[in-house]
């Protein structure tokens, strides 16, 4: 029943923020329960994040099947200095989203105050929730800044 009443309370919240994602999320998995299909929950949980990644890639890689995209447009990642700095940036981002993942598996109730902190950056900073490991691999990252000041 507790859990029925936080994810009733990550409904109104996302809604409040107006992040259809939260409260979508919040709604599907308060079916789940309320239908006793909470044997899926650890499927959910397991595959839910690989899922989510899918879809995600496909829908950053649409603009290359579609082919808005030219191999003069991959060549100039090469060649131009933003397209260098954002091909650093991508490979920075997907090794801090690595170290977050290890985080994640080193510590898992981090994952609680993640989900609070990017539901408060959604609603009072306007964010958009593109995933916990991103937030995971920050604030690994600031642990270990963190570790090296404060011994």
């Amino acid at each position: 029943m507790n859990g029925n009443i936080l994810l009733i309370a990550l409904i109104i919240i996302g809604m409040l923020g107006r992040s259809p994602i939260i409260t979508t999320a919040a709604c599907v998995l308060l079916i789940v329960k309320l239908i006793n299909l909470e044997r899926f929950l650890p499927t959910i949980e397991r595959r839910g994040l690989e899922l989510g990644l899918l879809f995600l890639t496909m829908g950053v890689l649409v603009p290359f099947a579609s082919e808005r995209i030219q191999l003069k447009d991959v060549t100039s990642v090469f060649t131009t200095w933003p397209g260098i700095i954002a091909l650093t940036g991508g490979a920075l981002a997907t090794w801090m989203n690595g170290k977050g993942l290890d985080l994640l598996k080193f510590d898992p109730q981090l994952i609680v105050g993640l989900v609070i902190g990017s539901i408060f950056g959604i609603i009072f900073l306007r964010g958009i929730p593109v995933g916990p490991l991103m937030a995971a691999g920050i604030t690994a990252m600031i642990l270990k800044i963190s570790q090296l000041f404060f011994k």
